[in-house]
């Protein structure tokens, strides 16, 4: 049966998108992984509801409006792909909905405001970080606001760390081994700079060069909020800006390595089409890659660390990435990784806090009682995103526990003496 997916569709995401829809058979094994249905306990907040109700859209049957209550929802997470027996494709099927759908809603005023800016803002560095700087001014009016703005500048930090600007090229150490290309990322640049100056730190300690060239936003933001158009060209820049001489191009951040690797359902049917299928195939997590590569064993750390390992979803679920960290975490002496009770989203998922505080309050409250509850002395993940949710909520506990990227981790062993 064929579904009367929008002509604008391209062929590779009509297949996807109707592939997805065919292979549900409502089994039910996506239930408990899906963090809305186990905390709104709803059959359209679960995978397969909002499946049958992107077919009745699809189809014709029940009008965008009636569904997008249910869909909106819905985090990305992509835990029930993991979960799921029949190998549904439920993330091709959510991003390709909203990429044809978008531009058919109706928003209210304020949201569709809200939305102007957060895209218009947060994949650009210099424009972020400005307008993080301004938001003091916001801050003191906060009581005369909307209430998404308020959430937004609840959401800011107090502070931000000093610029530091990346290098064109970061040379290896002693003998070289690979020659990679740096995505470098939107708001970590501006959250937490040092986490790209680790990632430069410990390849070259590994003997790996890695050039960082221009570059704009990998598009995951834009293409999972529906913004076809600037994800697409985020896309097409991204395929001309990084070389091909190198031998993998190097992400450290779920959310941008699960976008990249979604190039070719964001171009389907343009020329780039193919190339976007070739470039997504070099894409690799740091994790990944190190564990490809086989790291030099770092130093014992000064003193013993309880870690929690938390599984970013974009890595765990939409890469199917979790042993290369937990491994590379495991070979730093003095280290002792824990796993969490709790596997559920955080609540982050890109600019979800904004969208759906109430939801994502919950999961992010959830998530850091699971790792006060097994003792550890700090936290490490692979997404900013995360990293900012899991900071904010142990705070919220008065626990305010570091948090880490793998990577800042395995820097911190290298370089102790």
């Amino acid at each position: 049966m064929q579904h009367h997916i929008p002509k604008s569709t391209g062929g590779a995401r009509h297949e996807a998108m109707s592939d997805a829809i065919e292979s549900c058979v409502h089994c039910g094994f996506c239930l408990p992984a899906c963090p809305t249905y186990v905390t709104l306990e709803e059959e359209m907040n679960s995978p397969r509801g909002r499946i049958l109700l992107m077919k009745n859209v699809l189809e014709g049957d029940l009008p965008l409006a009636e569904a997008t209550p249910y869909l909106d929802p819905c985090l990305g997470c992509v835990a029930c792909v993991s979960a799921c027996p029949s190998g549904v494709a439920y993330g091709e099927l959510i991003t390709g909905f909203r990429l044809e759908t978008e531009t058919q809603r109706d928003r209210p005023l304020m949201d569709t405001f809200v939305r102007k800016l957060v895209l218009e803002t947060l994949p650009y560095p210099k424009r972020f970080r400005l307008a993080v700087q301004s938001a003091g001014l916001g801050k003191s009016i906060k009581g005369l606001l909307p209430e998404q703005l308020k959430t937004m500048l609840e959401l800011v930090p107090e502070r931000l760390p000093k610029a530091q600007p990346l290098p064109d090229v970061f040379p290896a150490k002693g003998k070289k081994r690979a020659r990679v290309a740096l995505l470098a990322g939107c708001a970590q640049q501006v959250l937490d700079p040092g986490i790209n100056w680790a990632t430069l730190r410990v390849l070259a300690e590994n003997g790996v060069e890695t050039v960082i060239p221009k570059q704009g936003c990998c598009g995951a933001l834009s293409a999972h909020t529906g913004a076809n158009a600037q994800a697409k060209q985020f896309a097409k820049n991204n395929l001309n800006a990084f070389p091909d001489d190198v031998d993998a191009i190097i992400t450290n951040a779920a959310g941008c390595g699960s976008g990249m690797h979604e190039y070719a359902l964001w171009l389907a049917g343009e020329p780039e089409e193919a190339q976007a299928r070739a470039f997504s195939k070099r894409v690799k997590d740091i994790s990944v890659f190190l564990s490809e590569l086989g790291i030099i064993p770092p130093n014992a750390l000064n003193k013993p660390l309880r870690v929690a390992y938390h599984d970013a979803c974009h890595l765990a679920h939409a890469q199917g990435v979790t042993l290369p960290p937990r491994d590379l975490l495991q070979q730093i002496p003095g280290l002792e990784l824990l796993e969490l009770e709790d596997s559920l989203c955080c609540g982050s998922a890109g600019t979800y806090n904004l969208e759906q505080p109430d939801i994502a309050a919950q999961l992010g409250e959830r998530k850091a009682l699971a790792v006060l509850a097994s003792g550890a002395m700090a936290v490490a993940t692979g997404n900013i995103g995360c990293m900012t949710q899991l900071s904010a909520h142990l705070l919220k506990q008065g626990k305010p526990l570091p948090v880490y990227h793998t990577v800042q981790l395995l820097d911190r062993a290298y370089r102790q003496a």
